[in-house]
């Protein structure tokens, strides 16, 4: 049998986000976000950090861009800051924004980087939850739809792969259910499947716009996907992972690919009293984008394990594992449907994330089977501790391990019949996890900076070498 090789025009990229990476948060006339609000809470990110300098790529973008470009990235995965194209969200468009991103596009062009250009990661201009709380109103998605416009009649002649929303899931989940990313609200059910719908239809609105502006581009979502086992075969657990895949998976993944909410679901939620409410006419524009996406975009970190949860079991709601010591998060659940206990047939990494290499192929399959779309994986990576050494060198063998073992399941997945168009690390650089400050370090890119301060000094891992070859060899040399 005839050994699998990658496809020649296979885009091996990296990842990055606005607020993560950029800084100059208040410069050239960019408006305040959610975020930039947000991290003033106190107690609400690792020792107060913020993303107001980030890791400085807006100054240095041209260095960072050079260096990608050295390792042979294919495609540069980054989201633009809606607060630095229309400040306020809906009014005047702020030139000196869309300047900084054209530069940057062009940036990558140069060197023969793909620019894949994310819409939405997470920020949201300040003004527009001022002014009718954000994804809580149906008012956000033509303002929404506007701003993505304006992006495309400005870049979509130089970038052809647009990813609509990153990881809706999880900033729904973590702004309305557990408090924990802005607007930090707890336990508001009702709103959250609401502002989920607005979402859905702002990312579907897009994607018809998209396609009459710029028919021969690729535009997705890109979802945290989390694919499930069931704990054994015992009935009630195999009914759990039904439960946990249809209001945790599908109830994004349906909607993207089928343009409709799976109806187990709807019914549960129905019962409960917490069913989104249509407008007139979005049943018909979601089955229309559904019809006119490219793609399924992935987030892929880890998996879940699914076991029945009593009617008095765990809560959604429980300590998240913001400070890396390992075996502090705790077990979450849905009473009376499903709970996800940790795997013992697998490790963690010292935020007790799950590692499980093949559940990317896991994965791949589902999407494969159930929507039949081609799959941009747009994130995977390990967030760790780095040391740098006295002369430089980083040394992270526990992340070439980390992403050897998924690039060798994910061609496993393309060999069985999944295609594959993109497979991007996150991420190219250090930056801020959101929650977790500039100690969690996920880039093959490492960065002089800490919870305080540092010279911003860029200095190649281990990693940036073996990536590198792996490129140059198009998933050969692993």
């Amino acid at each position: 049998m005839e050994k699998f090789k990658m496809p020649k025009d296979f885009l091996w990229g990296s990842a990055s986000a606005a607020y993560q990476v950029e800084g100059a948060y208040l410069e050239d006339g960019k408006g305040l976000t959610n975020w930039d609000k947000f991290v003033r809470i106190p107690g609400k990110t690792f020792k107060g950090t913020t993303g107001d300098r980030a890791v400085d790529h807006y100054y240095r973008y041209k260095e960072d861009v050079a260096l990608m470009a050295e390792m042979g990235l294919k495609t540069y995965r980054f989201s633009i800051s809606w607060a630095r194209i229309i400040p306020d969200g809906n009014g005047e468009i702020n030139e000196a924004g869309l300047k900084f991103y054209e530069d940057l596009i062009d940036e990558c062009i140069k060197y023969g980087i793909e620019p894949m250009v994310t819409i939405y990661h997470w920020d949201l201009p300040q003004a527009l939850e001022d002014e009718y709380c954000g994804w809580e109103s149906p008012k956000i998605i033509d303002d929404f739809v506007r701003y993505a416009t304006v992006l495309f009649d400005r870049f979509g002649q130089k970038v052809k792969y647009w990813i609509t929303l990153n990881e809706q899931n999880i900033f729904t989940t973590l702004g309305w259910m557990s408090a924990l990313h802005p607007p930090g609200k707890f336990d508001d059910a009702k709103t959250y499947y609401q502002v989920n719908h607005h979402a859905f239809m702002a990312h579907a609105k897009t994607v018809i716009e998209f396609k009459k502006r710029i028919p021969n581009g690729k535009i997705g979502a890109s979802f945290a996907y989390s694919p499930s086992y069931a704990i054994n075969c015992d009935p009630k657990n195999a009914m759990s992972k039904m439960e946990f895949d249809d209001l945790k998976n599908y109830w994004w993944m349906d909607i993207y690919g089928y343009g409709r909410y799976p109806k187990a679901a709807f019914r549960y939620l129905e019962k409960q009293g917490f069913a989104p409410q249509f407008a007139e006419g979005d049943e018909e524009i979601l089955k229309e984008a559904a019809s006119k996406v490219d793609f399924m975009g992935v987030n892929y970190y880890q998996t879940s394990v699914c076991e029945y949860n009593p009617i008095d079991g765990v809560t959604p709601y429980a300590t998240m594992n913001t400070t890396g010591v390992k075996g502090s998060g705790q077990i979450t659940g849905q009473p009376g449907l499903f709970k996800n206990p940790p795997n013992p047939y697998l490790e963690t990494t010292d935020w007790d994330w799950t590692i499980d290499p093949s559940g990317l192929r896991y994965g791949c399959r589902e999407i494969t089977s159930r929507y039949n779309l081609p799959i941009v994986i747009s994130e995977n990576g390990l967030g760790a501790f780095d040391k740098k050494e006295e002369d430089g060198s980083i040394h992270d063998p526990y992340r070439i391990a980390y992403l050897k073992a998924h690039i060798e399941e994910l061609k496993k997945a393309m060999d069985d019949g999944c295609e594959v168009l993109a497979y991007c690390t996150w991420s190219c650089t250090d930056l801020l996890s959101w929650l977790n400050g500039y100690q969690k370090r996920y880039g093959f890119i490492y960065v002089d900076r800490d919870e305080e301060s540092g010279s911003m000094n860029r200095y190649k891992k281990d990693s940036y070498y073996w990536y590198k070859k792996v490129i140059e060899s198009n998933g050969e040399v692993l």
